[in-house]
């Protein structure tokens, strides 16, 4: 029976891989035709997108009671796509950053790192955040911040300048062959992270691991393998506006529409996820910013480093196990 569990985390990875290229490749055509910036498409579309499986798991393992497979999936996958995503797509290819992205964008994801923080100390009571509760009320406050950072976007959009915009390519492709390409892209990451999770969380089970750990560590790898591979792939092709904004993106929607509309269906309490891993997550982003204050390119020593921090943070968990 593993070795089937095997065999569809396989066949997920591929249809991840195959569907990340398709969605960048019909993204980025789309941002050309509309002459929107690459860097808006990829904070909104590719972002939305690639955080369907986050919404997917987070919703249903809060309705059946496993909070803690919820926010782990988010916090890890957080974490993941900061250190782990940006690290690997910078040392495939050095990450040009434009600076209104340096200046702007990244910071919504660094204030939706420290919102989250705060609502899960609760006050800072204890640095023991067993118990605590998301609630209602905070679903509400993370959901608010999530209609600012879409008006925000949208309206940074109708003010750029023509510098952040991606001319027209002599002989377009059909416009339908474009979206096509996105829908296709979209509906392999989702069928395919799900067969990944799915797959692997019976792995994890049956050895034994805790749900919060799977939700940190193989289920946040899970639903984070469209951004690691729709940005390693737009990397490749030098289209580092997609891949970074793909990140800051999913990031936001993660925390503030993920978690928001979650603990709006059913509050949430937290178990088996501490305030380190939360600091980490926080970090992570922060890192990520750092970096790209470095002639607004993330290099690749600088990815190393990134990747580098992530095992060690990985290694940690499995220490703890």
């Amino acid at each position: 029976m593993m070795i089937l569990d095997f065999l569809y985390i396989i066949i997920g990875v591929a249809m991840v891989l195959w569907g990340a290229d398709r969605l960048t490749e019909g993204a980025s055509a789309l941002a050309r035709r509309m002459s929107v910036p690459e860097i808006v498409i990829g904070l909104t579309i590719v972002a939305a997108g690639t955080s369907a499986p986050e919404l997917f798991v987070s919703l249903v393992s809060a309705l059946k009671g496993t909070p803690d497979l919820a926010v782990g999936n988010v916090v890890g996958s957080n974490t993941m796509n900061s250190m782990l995503i940006v690290g690997v797509a910078a040392m495939v290819a050095p990450m040009t950053i434009a600076r209104s992205t340096v200046k702007k964008d990244i910071p919504f994801s660094v204030m939706a790192a420290a919102l989250l923080f705060l609502l899960c100390m609760d006050g800072f009571q204890s640095f023991n955040i067993s118990g605590n509760m998301i609630s209602r009320f905070d679903g509400v406050v993370l959901l608010l911040a999530f209609a600012g950072f879409m008006y925000y976007t949208f309206a940074m959009a109708t003010k750029s300048g023509v510098s952040e915009t991606v001319e027209s390519p002599s002989a377009p492709q059909p416009l339908w062959r474009d979206i096509l390409f996105v829908l296709i892209g979209l509906g392999c990451l989702v069928a395919g992270s799900n067969l990944f999770v799915s797959a692997a969380s019976s792995v994890a089970t049956g050895l034994g691991v805790s749900e919060g750990v799977i939700g940190l560590t193989i289920v946040a790898g899970g639903t984070s393998l469209p951004e690691l591979a729709t940005s390693v792939v737009a990397a490749r092709k030098g289209q580092s506006a997609i891949a970074i904004g793909n990140v800051i993106g999913s990031n936001v929607f993660n925390v503030l529409l993920i978690l928001g509309l979650t603990a709006v269906i059913s509050p949430m309490q937290i178990q088996g996820i501490t305030a380190i891993d939360l600091g980490i997550m926080l970090l992570s982003v922060v890192l990520v910013w750092l970096f790209s204050f470095t002639r607004f390119t993330v290099e690749r020593w600088e990815g190393a480093v990134l990747t580098g921090g992530y095992l060690v943070y990985l290694g940690w968990l499995l220490y703890n196990l």
